[in-house]
C-alpha cells in the first residue's frame, strides 16, 4: 500500500505553492496519452495528480466532492429528524391550551373573542412555525402565555429555516439518533454549509473559496490539495510553462528534456540496439584531450603542448637557451584528439493510426520522438530532424503541436507509403550525406496512392496482408534505397503479416528493425542513433 505524507494545516498554506516543474511533469504525462494541454489541465483540476517525489497526491475536485458527500450521507446515515420540532410543537400547544381556558373563563365558548381564537388555532397550517405566525398580532389574554409565546416568536424565523430544510431533506435522515431542535439546528448548518462548498467547487470559481472553511469540513489534507489546484494554472504561467491556455516554447523545451532524461535513464539499463559504426564525416576536436602526432595525421597542432614539449626536451637534453628562439621537432608535435560525427538528416515515421492507443504505443512512441528532438536540437544542433505522422494519410508534425498530438481516432488505415513520400521530400530540402528514416508502427500497410487516388484495403483474411497497399510501399522503398537513404524500423507488434512485410522492406533497403516492446522503445531506438552519430579516433 502506498502512503501519502500531509503536513498540519497551520493557517499558512496560502503561501504553499506548488513546484511548477513537478506540475509539468503531470502535465506532460496526460499530454503523452494524447491530450491538448487546456484538457490535461481540466482533467488535473478534476480527477487530481501525483507530484513526484513528494510522496504527496494532490486531491482533484470530484474526490474533494466526493468528501463532501461522503460527510452529508455519514451524518444521514446517524441521524433521525422526524421528532425535531416536537418540543417546540408541545410548548406551542400548553401556552394556546392555557390561553383558551382563560378566554372560557372571560368569555363564554360562543364569544367572538373565542371564535377569532378557535379560528386560528385550528387553521390548516405547514408545521410549527406556521401555527406561530397564526399568532404574531394576536393579544393573549393570559399574561404568562403571552410571555411564552415571546419566546416562541423570537426563535420564528430559524424555525422556518430548519421546516423548510426538513421539507427538502428530511427524509434522508434515517439514522438510528432521534436529533433534538438544537442538535438539527447544527445538522441543517452542516449540511448547507458542505452543499454550499460543493457548489462553489463545481462552478470553477475557486478564488471565492476560503481553505479555512474546507479545512474546517474535511481536514488538512483536502484544504492542501484545494490550494495547490487553486493555484495550478497560475503558478505555471508565472513559471513561463502557459500562455492564453497553451503550451509556451519553455515548456515544450522542458518537456524534451524531461523525456530525453526518462530515455537516458533507460539506455543505463540497457543498451540493446547498440552497434558500431565506421567512421566518417567532420573531424571535430575535443580540447581537453590530446595527443603526439602520428605519421598521416592532419597538423591541427595544440601550440601550447607543443612548445611545452619542446621546452621539456631542450632541458632534458642539458641544451643552453637559445637566442633565436626554441627549435621544435617531430616529436614535439601534439595534436588535439578528434571526434568524428556526421551530419545527418533523420524523418521520424510515426504510426497515428487507431492501432496505436492500445497497450501503451501511442505515449511511448510520442516521449521518443520529443526525446530525439530535444537531443537533436542540444546535442547536434547541426544535424535536421523532422517529424511525420502518418495514418490514413501523412503529415509533418512541428515540434510545437507534437506534445498535444493524438492517434487519429477512429482512423484504423496506415499509409506508410505516403509518410515515406513526405519524407523523401523533407531530405530533399535538407540534404546530408546520411539521410535517413526511422519508422515506429505497429500494423503493416493498409493504405496507399496508386495514379494519385487513395485507396485504402483491409487485410484478405486472418492473419493476411493488404497485397496491394504492401506492393505499392515496397516500391516506394526500392526508390528511396535507390537514392541512398536508409529505413530503421521500431515495430510495436510482433504480429507474422507485420514482421514479414518489414523483412521484406529490410531485405530491399538493407536498413535494421527490431521488435520491441512499448516501453524498450527508448533504448533500441536512442542507442541505434547515438552510435551511428559518432565514432572516436583513439590514433
Amino acid at each position: 500500500m502506498k502512503l501519502y505524507r500531509y503536513s498540519r494545516w497551520d493557517g499558512t498554506q496560502d503561501e504553499f505553492s506548488i513546484d511548477p516543474d513537478r506540475a509539468l511533469e503531470a502535465l506532460s504525462d496526460l499530454m503523452m496519452e494524447g491530450m491538448s494541454a487546456a484538457d490535461a489541465l481540466e482533467w488535473m483540476r478534476r480527477a487530481g495528480f501525483q507530484l513526484g517525489g513528494l510522496d504527496m497526491r494532490v486531491m482533484g475536485l470530484e474526490e474533494l466532492l466526493g468528501e463532501l458527500r461522503d460527510q452529508i450521507r455519514n451524518l444521514q446515515q446517524q441521524w433521525n429528524l422526524a421528532e425535531s420540532m416536537s418540543e417546540w410543537r408541545e410548548r406551542l400547544e400548553s401556552i394556546l391550551a392555557r390561553e383558551q381556558v382563560r378566554l372560557e373563563g372571560s368569555h363564554g365558548h360562543e364569544s367572538a373573542r373565542m371564535n377569532d381564537f378557535l379560528r386560528r388555532r385550528h387553521r390548516e397550517v405547514q408545521g410549527v412555525s406556521e401555527s406561530i405566525a397564526a399568532f404574531e398580532d394576536y393579544v393573549f389574554e393570559d399574561e404568562e402565555a403571552g410571555e411564552d409565546f415571546e419566546s416562541l416568536r423570537q426563535e420564528l424565523e430559524r424555525m422556518r429555516e430548519l421546516e423548510s430544510f426538513l421539507g427538502r431533506e428530511g427524509q434522508q435522515f434515517q439514522g438510528p439518533e432521534n436529533a433534538d431542535y438544537e442538535t438539527a439546528q447544527q445538522i441543517r448548518g452542516q449540511v448547507e454549509g458542505l452543499q454550499k462548498m460543493m457548489a462553489d467547487l463545481q462552478s470553477g470559481d475557486l478564488q471565492s473559496i476560503s481553505p479555512d472553511d474546507l479545512r474546517e469540513m474535511l481536514g488538512d489534507p483536502a484544504a492542501q490539495s484545494f490550494v495547490l489546484l487553486r493555484d495550478l494554472e497560475q503558478r505555471m504561467a508565472e513559471a513561463g510553462f502557459l500562455r492564453d491556455g497553451g503550451l509556451t516554447p519553455k515548456a515544450i523545451r522542458k518537456i524534451g528534456a524531461s523525456a530525453l532524461a526518462d530515455v537516458y535513464g533507460a539506455l543505463r539499463k540497457s543498451l540493446s540496439g547498440e552497434h558500431d559504426t565506421p567512421g566518417f564525416g567532420a573531424g571535430l576536436p575535443r580540447p581537453d584531450e590530446t595527443r603526439p602526432w602520428q605519421f598521416g595525421d592532419p597538423l591541427d597542432l595544440d601550440v601550447v603542448k607543443t612548445v611545452l614539449n619542446g621546452v621539456k626536451r631542450r632541458e632534458a637534453e642539458g641544451a643552453e637557451p637559445r637566442t633565436r628562439g626554441l627549435q621544435l621537432q617531430v616529436e614535439d608535435f601534439e595534436v588535439r584528439e578528434l571526434d568524428f560525427a556526421t551530419q545527418a538528416t533523420t524523418i521520424l515515421l510515426l504510426d497515428m493510426s487507431w492501432s496505436m492507443s492500445w497497450a501503451d504505443r501511442f505515449p511511448a512512441a510520442k516521449r521518443v520522438a520529443m526525446a530525439m528532438d530535444q537531443l537533436i536540437r542540444t546535442r547536434y544542433p547541426r544535424d535536421h530532424f523532422s517529424i511525420v505522422g502518418f495514418s490514413t494519410r501523412a503529415r509533418e508534425l512541428s515540434i510545437r503541436e507534437l506534445p498535444e498530438v493524438c492517434w487519429d481516432m477512429g482512423d484504423p488505415f496506415t499509409n506508410l507509403q505516403e509518410g515515406l513520400i513526405l519524407a523523401e521530400q523533407l531530405i530533399r530540402r535538407h540534404r546530408s550525406a546520411t539521410p535517413q528514416i526511422l519508422v515506429i508502427t505497429d500494423g503493416q500497410p493498409t493504405a496507399y496512392f496508386d495514379a494519385g487516388q487513395l485507396r485504402v484495403e483491409w487485410p484478405m483474411g486472418m492473419g493476411g496482408v493488404s497485397p496491394h497497399a504492401v506492393a505499392e510501399t515496397l516500391k516506394t522503398v526500392k526508390r528511396l534505397t535507390q537514392k541512398g537513404i536508409t529505413i530503421n524500423t521500431f515495430m510495436l507488434d510482433d504480429a507474422p503479416e507485420l514482421v514479414g512485410f518489414v523483412e521484406r522492406m529490410t531485405q530491399i533497403n538493407k536498413g535494421r528493425a527490431f521488435y520491441t516492446h512499448p516501453h524498450q522503445l527508448s533504448s533500441f531506438l536512442m542507442v541505434d542513433y547515438i552510435s551511428q552519430k559518432r565514432t572516436r579516433r583513439n590514433g
